[in-house]
C-alpha cells in the first residue's frame, strides 16, 4: 500500500465543549411557537411509537430509578444517576439489552417546568452523563429553570458498554509514530475486534437516536427537545429523521451532516481547518515582534507547518524525556485551535518555546489533552468510542486508487496542514480493517414532518464548517439556519445572541427570523 496513503488513519476526536447558558430571553425573535410544553406523563399508547414490539414497548414503559451520584461526596447535590435498559439489537427486542447511563438535575422552577431537555456534548463519544454532572451549573437561567437538564452516555461510550481497545502502551505509540509504514486502521480494528466483536456492529448512532427514544418514553414525554452540539446534531438529526412525530423542540449547534462521502466531507473539514492554522501563524506574526515564526504575516503559515513537519526527522525532548514527534506536534496545535482566537495566546505560549529553544513541554501538554492523556499516562476511553461510533456510522470501503485521488484533492484544499494526518485525515479514523460494514449511506436527511428544527453554524468554524449548517438546516423538511459571525468550534458558548435566541426557542418556542445573524461576544 502507498505509504502516503498509510498515513490517512490518524483518529480525531472532537473534545467535549463546556456550553455557557447563563442567558436571558431576548427580544425581536418571531414564528410560531413550536410544539412543546409543561405535560403529565402519557400513558404507555402514547410513549412508544405505534407497532413497536411487545418487548420493546415495555421498555419505553419503564420507571427510571433516579438516585444521588455517588461521586457528588456527600449524596446530596443535585445531580441524580440511573441507567436505563435499551435493546443490544432493536432487530431482537426481546434479546439482550444494554444498561445506558443517565444523569439529570431537576428543572430549579417545579412550577414553570415544561419537562426533559437532553444534552449531547458530540465526539462521538464523549459522554453525556459528564456535560450534566459537572457542566450544570453552566446551564442556570431560563434553560435550568423550566427543564430537567438529562444527559446520557451513548452506546460505547463512558459508562453505557464503553469500548476500551488500546492500551496505555500501545495508545502511547498509536498517538506518536511517524512511521509511514505504521497501520493504524489494522491495529485499532484488531484491537477493537478482540475487546468487543459482538458488541461493534451496535454501537452506531441510528441504535443512539432510538436509545434517546426509549429515554423520552421513560422519562414520561410526548415529544423529545433536545440541544446537540457537534457530531451530537447527528445524532439529533437521525432522531427527527427515525421519529419525526416525536420531535419537539431540537437544537443542532456545530452540523455534522452526512449528505455526501466521508472523503468529501473530510477535505471539507480540511479547508475549514487549514483556515484557522493560518489565521493563527498570521496573527502571532502580525501582533507580536517577538513571535517565533517570524513578523510577515504571508510567510508565518508556511514556516509554522515546515517546524512542525520538521519534528518527523528532528523530533524535540521534553524535560521528562518524552519525544516531541510530527504526529504530536500537529495533534497539540490543532486540537488547540478547536476554539479558534480565544486559543491563540495559549497555543503561542506554547509554540514559542519549542521554536526558539528546542522546549517541547508545552506541545506535549497540548498534544496530551488533545489525545486524552493524563499526566501520569494513562488515557481515557474517548478515542476508542469515536471510533467504533464512527465506523458503526461510516460506509466506507475506498481503494487506493480512490485514496490518492482524494489525498490529491486534500493537498489543494491543506496544503500545509494535509502534510501530516495526525488531525487531517480522509478516513476518520480508518475503518477498512473494521470487522463488518455501517449499513449507513450518505444521504440528506429530511425529517419530514418533524417540528422546525433549529440549526446554528458559525462562519469560521474550523471542525464543522459552515457550510455543512447551511446544508444540514437546508436539507430538513422545516429547518432554520442561526448563524454566527466568528471562528471557534460550535456557537453557544461564545455568543449571548445565539444563548438569547435558543433560550427563546427552546422556552417559548420562538424560533428567530431566517437569515438571522448573531456577533461572536
Amino acid at each position: 500500500m502507498d505509504s502516503k496513503i498509510q498515513r490517512l488513519s490518524r483518529r480525531r476526536a472532537l473534545p467535549a465543549l463546556a456550553a455557557v447558558l447563563a442567558v436571558a430571553l431576548p427580544a425581536g425573535c418571531t414564528g410560531a411557537p413550536a410544539p412543546g410544553g409543561p405535560a403529565t406523563r402519557p400513558p404507555l399508547s402514547e410513549r412508544a411509537p405505534a407497532g413497536t414490539d411487545p418487548a420493546l414497548r415495555a421498555l419505553y414503559d419503564q420507571r427510571i430509578d433516579w438516585q444521588p451520584c455517588a461521586d457528588q461526596g456527600d449524596g446530596d447535590g443535585p445531580v441524580q444517576c440511573a441507567t436505563l435498559k435499551v435493546p443490544l439489537d432493536y432487530a431482537a427486542p426481546g434479546g439482550a439489552t444494554l444498561d445506558v447511563a443517565v444523569a439529570r438535575v431537576p428543572a430549579a422552577d417545579p412550577g414553570r417546568r415544561l419537562g426533559s431537555l437532553v444534552l449531547n456534548p458530540g465526539g462521538p463519544g464523549n459522554s453525556g452523563t459528564a456535560m450534566v454532572q459537572w457542566g450544570w451549573k453552566n446551564y442556570q437561567g431560563p434553560l435550568h429553570d423550566h427543564y430537567d437538564l438529562v444527559g446520557f452516555d451513548p452506546r460505547g461510550a463512558g459508562r453505557t458498554a464503553g469500548v476500551h481497545c488500546l492500551d496505555d502502551r500501545t495508545r502511547d505509540e498509536y498517538t506518536s509514530t511517524d512511521d509511514p509504514g505504521y497501520d493504524h486502521g489494522r491495529v485499532l480494528a484488531d484491537a477493537c475486534r478482540a475487546k468487543a466483536a459482538d458488541l461493534l456492529p451496535h454501537l452506531g448512532t441510528r441504535d443512539s437516536a432510538r436509545d434517546m427514544d426509549v429515554l423520552r418514553g421513560a422519562l414520561g414525554e410526548t415529544r423529545l427537545d433536545f440541544l446537540g452540539l457537534s457530531y451530537g446534531t447527528y445524532l439529533g438529526a437521525l432522531y427527527a429523521e427515525e421519529f419525526p412525530g416525536r420531535t419537539g423542540r431540537l437544537v443542532l449547534d456545530g452540523a455534522v451532516e452526512r449528505s455526501t462521502d466521508l472523503m468529501h466531507l473530510n477535505g471539507e473539514q480540511a479547508a475549514a481547518t487549514e483556515a484557522e492554522f493560518t489565521a493563527f501563524a498570521a496573527d502571532c506574526a502580525a501582533t507580536d515582534d517577538t513571535c517565533p515564526l517570524g513578523t510577515d504575516p504571508a510567510a508565518a503559515p508556511r514556516r509554522f507547518a515546515d517546524f512542525l513537519d520538521g519534528l518527523r526527522d528532528h523530533p524535540l525532548h521534553g524535560e521528562d524525556g518524552r519525544t516531541l514527534t510530527a504526529a504530536l506536534g500537529w495533534a497539540g496545535v490543532l486540537g488547540v485551535l478547536y476554539d479558534g482566537r480565544r486559543s491563540f495566546d495559549r497555543l503561542r505560549e506554547a509554540v514559542e518555546p519549542a521554536v526558539a529553544r528546542g522546549d517541547a513541554d508545552g506541545l506535549l501538554r497540548l498534544a496530551d489533552a488533545a489525545n486524552g492523556r493524563d499526566q501520569d499516562g494513562r488515557y481515557d476511553t474517548t478515542a476508542d468510542a469515536f471510533a467504533a461510533i464512527h465506523c458503526a456510522d461510516a460506509p466506507l470501503a475506498p481503494t487506493d486508487a480512490d485514496l490518492r485521488a482524494a489525498l490529491a484533492d486534500l493537498t489543494v484544499r491543506a496544503p500545509l496542514t494535509s502534510r501530516h494526518d495526525t488531525r487531517i485525515t480522509l478516513l476518520d479514523p480508518d475503518c477498512r480493517a473494521w470487522p463488518f460494514r455501517s449499513p449507513e449511506k450518505p444521504h440528506t436527511v429530511k425529517a419530514a414532518g418533524s417540528a422546525p428544527i433549529l440549526v446554528v453554524g458559525s462562519t469560521g468554524d474550523p471542525v464543522t464548517p459552515y457550510l455543512w449548517a447551511q446544508r444540514m438546516a437546508a436539507g430538513f423538511a422545516h429547518g432554520v439556519l442561526l448563524t454566527r459571525e466568528g471562528d471557534g468550534h460550535t456557537a453557544y458558548d461564545k455568543s449571548g445572541c445565539v444563548r438569547d435566541a435558543v433560550a427563546a426557542f427552546l422556552v417559548d418556542g420562538r424560533m428567530p427570523e431566517a437569515g438571522t445573524y448573531c456577533p461572536t461576544d
